[in-house]
């Protein structure tokens, strides 16, 4: 077992991950939530190299469900964009000017 007493375990990544699983991706941010729940039972236990791994692992998926997460907006709001451009190019904006009363 490692002295631990000089030591501080690695960051959990705990908030980062359950604020990507709210707000960018649900599946990656489950498993940096999996993933930063392993680092302080690892570290208190000794295993320090499985808590250094485990908060790794945390900050990887994290990361790509961040990225991930800007992606899908940033297509979303291209999409939105040039759907609303399409509309305003048909003529949709005045749908009254085409019916005969």
């Amino acid at each position: 077992m490692n002295n631990l007493n000089n030591q501080s375990p690695p960051k959990t990544w705990l908030l980062e991950s359950i604020l990507v699983t709210l707000f960018c991706c649900l599946p990656f941010g489950i498993a940096g939530i999996v993933n930063a729940s392993k680092v302080e039972s690892r570290f208190f236990s000794g295993d320090v190299e499985g808590a250094n791994r485990a908060s790794r692992e945390a900050k990887k998926w994290i990361t790509i469900g961040f990225i991930l997460g800007i992606v899908v907006i940033v297509l979303y709001f291209l999409f939105f964009s040039a759907s609303m451009l399409a509309l305003l190019g048909s003529g949709m904006e005045e749908p009254y000017d085409s019916y005969d009363y």
